[in-house]
């Protein structure tokens, strides 16, 4: 109701008081007329205020179901230090699963649909749609050779420009957009074969442009330098409905069984060489899991051990430690290594390093949800385009940016832009969330027409904690570590952070709203119990992205309905890129999906962390309701904007609640913010803070802006999203410099120190919509 449709309301309230009084003073010999006056008066005033005026305004929050409006969230002492749980443990320092081990062969590339390049009988370099097959030699990169140097027949060849002229014209129309870089390599590679086409200008036999072919072939597979580039044309011609991008892109990085073999029996090999046994899985990326036959279960203390109880999971991860040159040579026996799992897992990563086989080797490290975990402590204190979900005046994070009444200095103006642009989204724009799955169940989710099929990508079955491995069934049953810790709980991470982005329904008068009204959800299930490995977040990735089918409990092909315009990945690891991560991402980028990464919450530079220190990904840090670097958020040059994370240690807006991000998640030991004094036993939504919170609002920021510019190719949403901010000052990111070493002073700021935080924060309001 408006100002003054309130005041009209008010005013003709009174005026049904003033007839009555009026009347009251008529002299007792009229007492009867009087008493039909009022009945009179009575009905007039009744009828100007509900019939006409409508009913009073009613508090939405007060009118929703307790089960819409009940949630969890408390304020916590900033000076509180909990005890450093397991779940703790494993998000601020690197471990890895012990036994499990990701390997990329040089020699098996893909069998990628590309145009192929021909050599027909005028010696002239054509373009014939079929299936290139790398040869063993094209990942290493052909040397240069006496051999590709000698002239050959005069009918077999054709001048360099000619090559070239010819080859280049036929890129228009192909269907790979890599295709054009694949013809210009093919003739500046290798280095012979340029130096004779470009600068002797010799004419070159069949067989020499033959291998120039397969040596093309090695950029089949996306750079982390040109991954953008071919995601954008992807896209552009997506776009383009004369020029549908053909089915069999999806699978571009089909295996090469035939070259995988001999790397396959030779990594087999190794390992019988080593005294250990293990099984060697191909995936569809190209990429082998080496999973080492030991059970580091069955070496806890006997008499100790139930599988129930953390001591199985602790068992299966190990910490990461920095190798040292003189581990794993001759010295180490046999017996040491199967007796040490460990040990095994470590040695087997130098082994297979060792063989020249592999472009990387390395250990299958366990990533983690990156919100702030702390115990409860305090009680609460009572306290256009616009949804009516009844907790949405509690959600700060979406309000338009500003200080006036209704406004937060931290918000990132999603009001604003629904209103300017005229649009909440779109169900044609999908966003992946990589994480650990989604209550499926929840109120405000199981009927959401937001919520697509997704895929459990878990393979261990104790890490799943389902029950099963991989299926088509992401329902997330929960991730704590420690089912005996008392201070341990799950936390329906991938649930929240997908409400965040608009999983939830909104305007349905129940829970919270998202920042994108309509948007197609995908939840990938690569987090359990404990956390999630890099070998499954990979196959999740490529997966989210059309790049690779997943595979069920039966072996059947399970494709993404749609692949991920926007892919979310609030997780991180103590770690750099590790290279299997960053080919992953690779592969998806330049399928013309956007990666949005948790920037961390360890308050370390990026360039430690993972997955914000790969390349091809947008770093998301936190700020609080101030518009302000939260002190746990990581920093550092690559980040690229800071969105709402939250802090639950504020209450800056004074409304007796702390300043996390509210939205979707099942909790227990809640209450009525209705009646804050009301204590409720579960509800469905919950504050929560970390730079998991925050990445989801840049991703559900790209899909707001994808609905509005849907010809947009990903580099050009990623300008857009840039200029949709407002400037941060060295202060806004500043930290003490005795808790954050290694950054620079500000003058002026005596103990303060510049914590880079990419110079913006995400404000809609500053977001063109022309």
């Amino acid at each position: 109701m408006t100002a003054k449709k309130e005041l009209r309301w008010r005013h003709a309230r009174w005026l049904g008081v003033g007839a009555a009084l009026l009347a009251l003073s008529a002299c007792d010999a009229v007492q009867s007329r009087l008493d039909a006056l009022s009945e009179l008066t009575d009905a007039v005033a009744k009828q100007i205020n509900t019939e006409i005026l409508g009913a009073p305004p009613e508090d939405p929050l007060t009118a929703a179901p307790l089960e819409a409006r009940a949630l969890n969230g408390v304020r916590i002492a900033a000076t509180e230090v909990a005890p450093v749980s397991l779940d703790e443990m494993l998000s601020t320092q690197s471990f890895y699963a012990v036994g499990s081990v990701i390997a990329q062969p040089k020699a098996v590339l893909v069998e990628p649909v590309v145009e192929d390049i021909a050599v027909q009988d005028d010696g002239v370099i054509e373009i014939e749609p079929e299936v290139a097959e790398a040869a063993p030699e094209a990942a290493a990169g052909a040397p240069e050779s006496s051999e590709l140097q000698a002239a050959p027949p005069p009918a077999m060849a054709a001048p360099a420009p000619v090559v070239r002229e010819r080859a280049l014209k036929t890129i228009e129309g192909i269907r790979a957009p890599e295709a054009a870089e694949l013809v210009e390599r093919s003739i500046e590679a290798p280095k012979a074969l340029k130096r004779d086409l470009e600068v002797n200008q010799k004419e070159v036999s069949r067989e020499a442009l033959l291998k120039a072919r397969e040596v093309a072939a090695d950029t089949i597979r996306p750079r982390t330098e040109d991954a953008q580039r071919l995601g954008d044309e992807i896209v552009r011609r997506s776009v383009d409905k004369s020029a549908p991008m053909p089915r069999e892109l999806a699978a571009r990085s089909k295996l090469n069984v035939e070259k995988a073999l001999p790397v396959r029996e030779r990594a087999y090999a190794k390992l019988d060489e080593m005294g250990l046994s293990g099984i060697v899985v191909p995936e569809e990326s190209g990429e082998m899991r080496i999973v080492i036959g030991v059970d580091p279960t069955k070496f806890v203390e006997r008499g100790k051990f139930d599988p129930s109880k953390v001591d199985a999971m602790r068992a299966r991860f190990a910490r990461h430690k920095k190798r040292k040159q003189d581990e794993c040579k001759g010295d180490i026996t046999k017996a040491q290594m199967q007796a040490d799992p460990v040990l095994a897992t470590e040695c087997v990563v130098k082994q297979l390093e060792a063989t020249g086989d592999f472009e990387y080797v390395e250990k299958d490290y366990i990533f983690m949800p990156q919100l702030i975990r702390r115990p409860k402590s305090q009680t609460p204190t009572a306290v256009s385009v616009t949804p009516n979900d009844p907790l949405f005046s509690l959600q700060w994070n979406f309000k338009d940016n500003g200080g006036l009444p209704g406004q937060s200095a931290g918000g990132a103006s999603f009001s604003n832009f629904w209103n300017r642009a005229k649009t909440t989204g779109s169900r044609s724009v999908t966003v992946a969330v990589i994480d650990t799955g989604l209550q499926m169940s929840h109120p405000d989710i199981k009927d959401s027409p937001n919520v697509a099929k997704g895929f459990d990508m878990v393979s261990d079955l104790m890490v799943a904690n389902d029950g099963d491995g991989r299926d088509a069934d992401p329902n997330d049953p929960g991730d704590k570590c420690d089912p005996s810790d008392p201070t341990s709980s799950d936390t329906f991470h991938g649930t929240h952070v997908a409400g965040t982005i608009g999983a939830a329904s909104t305007d349905n008068a129940a829970g919270v709203a998202g920042g994108a009204w309509n948007v197609t959800i995908v939840p990938v299930r690569a987090l359990g119990r404990c956390g999630g490995r890099l070998s499954d977040i990979n196959d999740a990735i490529r997966w989210a992205a059309g790049a690779v089918p997943a595979r069920d409990g039966d072996g059947q092909e399970v494709w993404v309905e749609k692949q991920a315009d926007i892919i979310n990945m609030s997780i991180g690891l103590f770690e750099p890129c590790p290279a299997s991560m960053q080919a992953a991402i690779n592969d998806a980028v330049a399928r013309g999906s956007m990666v949005v990464v948790a920037a961390g919450n360890d308050r370390i530079d990026t360039k430690y962390y993972a997955p914000a220190s790969c390349d091809n990904v947008i770093v998301v840090a936190a700020g609080d309701a101030r518009g302000v670097l939260t002190p746990y958020s990581n920093f550092g040059e690559d980040v690229d904007i800071m969105a709402p994370g939250g802090d639950m240690t504020r209450d800056d807006d004074g409304d007796g609640r702390p300043d996390g991000v509210l939205s979707t998640k099942y909790s227990t030991d809640c209450y009525d913010p209705a009646h804050p004094n009301d204590k409720v036993p579960q509800c469905f939504y919950a504050y929560e803070s970390g730079t998991s919170m925050a990445a989801p609002h840049v991703s559900a920021a790209l899909a707001l802006l994808k609905a509005k510019f849907p010809t947009d190719v990903p580099s050009q949403l990623r300008d857009r999203l840039l200029a949709a901010s407002t400037a941060r000052t060295a202060l806004q990111c500043s930290g003490k410099c005795s808790t954050y070493p290694g950054t620079s002073p500000i003058p002026g700021q005596d103990g303060m120190c510049y914590r880079p935080c990419g110079g913006l924060m995400l404000n809609l309001a500053n977001a063109a919509v022309q």
